[in-house]
């Protein structure tokens, strides 16, 4: 096996990169570099993490390669994993959505048909949410003092003063399904990266 370089190795290069002797300024560097250097490892593992998911190799099997818990393997890796299941489909996909998501999902649809918009945004969902109160997340935010009203208003603060559409934006037809906004598409990618880290095979 090729050695990576040893901690000479990195020494010498950020003594080299900084281009001076002042300890402050190298410890800048050496920070930019490790920094470096861990995203690098964590884009190698998950390479390789990938292609065994995708051979078909359980968490554990991975787990058990990389000396780590199951657990610890869905928190660092499942995002990754999350993008690169998402990549592999050319259109959203709902089925492994619970009825209670998909509920909120067409409440968030309605919420930003009724505000002129045609793509869903993650305020949106967070409107959809509170349309089952029995879900886990709408009584997770009852039970901290969020209301449906408290948070139309928040909403209603944070556009612009006179009340209009986003820039390039234009009403909403009264049917169909809207499209869903970049923050919302981030923020269901991380509901099904939490999902994969609680080895669920569903979103709720």
């Amino acid at each position: 096996m090729t050695p990576p370089p040893n901690l000479q190795d990195l020494i010498d290069t950020v003594r080299h990169d900084a281009g001076t002797e002042d300890p402050i300024g190298q410890l800048t560097v050496a920070a930019t570099t490790a920094s470096a250097l861990e995203d690098t490892t964590d884009a190698l593992l998950g390479h390789f993490v990938d292609r065994c998911r995708r051979a078909g190799r359980s968490w554990s099997e991975i787990s058990a390669a990389l000396g780590v818990t199951k657990q610890a393997v869905h928190k660092r890796f499942a995002t990754a994993v999350a993008d690169q299941l998402l990549a592999a489909v050319p259109a959203p996909t709902l089925e492994r959505f619970t009825e209670r998501a998909r509920v909120v999902l067409r409440v968030a649809g309605r919420a930003a048909r009724s505000a002129g918009r045609e793509e869903v945004a993650s305020e949106d969902l967070l409107v959809g949410l509170f349309d089952e109160p029995n879900g886990i997340a709408g009584r997770a935010l009852l039970a901290m003092g969020v209301s449906p009203d408290h948070v139309r208003a928040a909403i209603v603060a944070a556009r612009p003063a006179d009340g209009a559409a986003e820039p390039g934006s234009s009403p909403a037809q009264a049917a169909g399904t809207p499209r869903f906004a970049e923050d919302a598409k981030r923020t269901l990618r991380d509901a099904l990266a939490v999902a994969l880290e609680l080895a669920h095979n569903y979103i709720g």
